[in-house]
């Protein structure tokens, strides 16, 4: 897998991804998944970064990130060496865990923003792995729609193109009717998805 070599600035949305040495898996059992956010919240977003939206697959990963200092890529990389090093004291494994640094691609554009946002969390289903994306427990989608109150992922970022109000002032409460209609208009826009809009963000994905 090739070098990332987009400087990571502060201020600036990125998708950050990589996938498993030999794509094979990186999370071996669920409590994987709860073990890299956990470490994921240490390392990262402590300082460094705000997560819009995420994703955890079985052998990959998703991160819709903004950059809160020039911090990012150092964050990560401790975040990574981290991740591996637990893992392969808890299976007796040696080796790497991921395929080469992680990869980063800045997202430029509010258009890129949404349909990476969807791209995300259609993942599981794309896999064949759930039958909607709501029933994937490993992914941010479940914050965006109103079914889990979890803090990690800003849903905000995203769902303040859907509700104007929230775009004007961040006093909106998240119980309120103008949350409520912006999730069901992000529900509404995630499953209207069609072939076709993965190639509006085809630049910013890698091959899963």
């Amino acid at each position: 897998m090739p070098r990332r070599n987009v400087p990571l600035m502060a201020g600036e949305y990125y998708h950050v991804y990589n996938r498993g040495h030999n794509r094979e898996r990186i999370f071996l059992e669920p409590a994987n998944y709860e073990f890299f956010l956990r470490r994921l919240r240490q390392y990262v977003t402590a300082k460094d970064a705000h997560v819009v939206a995420y994703v955890l697959m079985p052998n990959h990963y998703h991160l819709l990130v903004q950059a809160i200092t020039d911090g990012l890529s150092g964050a990560m990389q401790r975040f990574g060496i981290s991740y591996t090093k637990a893992l392969n004291r808890r299976f007796g494994r040696v080796g790497s865990v991921f395929q080469g640094a992680f990869r980063a691609t800045l997202v430029d554009s509010d258009e890129y923003l949404l349909h990476l946002s969807r791209y995300v969390h259609l993942n599981p289903l794309r896999a064949r792995l759930v039958h909607c994306p709501e029933e994937w427990a490993f992914s941010s989608y479940r914050e965006f729609v109103g079914l889990r109150s979890g803090t990690l992922p800003q849903a905000d970022v995203v769902l303040r193109f859907f509700a104007p109000e929230m775009a004007k002032t961040s006093e909106v409460s998240k119980t309120s009717e103008v949350w409520h209609e912006a999730r069901g208009q992000y529900r509404a826009f995630v499953e209207a998805y069609e072939a076709g809009d993965r190639a509006k963000i085809a630049h910013l994905l890698f091959d899963d």
